[in-house]
């Protein structure tokens, strides 16, 4: 999935003043709905890891990449190009967590 965050996008001015820069959670925003168009509504995801490497810029076209990690887990890439902005991986409600009474 291909998405680009114009430049009047309501967090860029806060998100630096003069230099806007795409906020970290407007990409992880962008991966989730990419993640729920594919599979459809998600209950209780979480994000056990993600890296931030390179900022994205309002009006640059960026593309999603996800592929299956397991039962209800997920890898995600975000780039811009050949260039790696963000990485980490999405976990399903329940998914890869111990049972409490065990």
């Amino acid at each position: 999935m291909n998405f680009v965050v114009p430049a009047d996008h309501p967090c860029l001015p806060g998100h630096f003043p003069g230099r806007p820069l795409v906020p970290g959670v407007v990409l992880l925003e962008r991966v989730l709905d990419a993640l729920q168009a594919q599979h459809g509504e998600l209950a209780g995801l979480r994000l056990p890891q993600a890296k931030f490497l390179q900022p994205l810029l309002p009006g640059e076209t960026a593309q999603i990449e996800l592929d299956e990690a397991g039962p209800s887990r997920w890898r995600f890439r975000v780039r811009r190009g050949d260039d790696l902005l963000a990485s980490g991986e999405i976990v399903a409600d329940g998914a890869g967590r111990e049972d409490p009474r065990a």
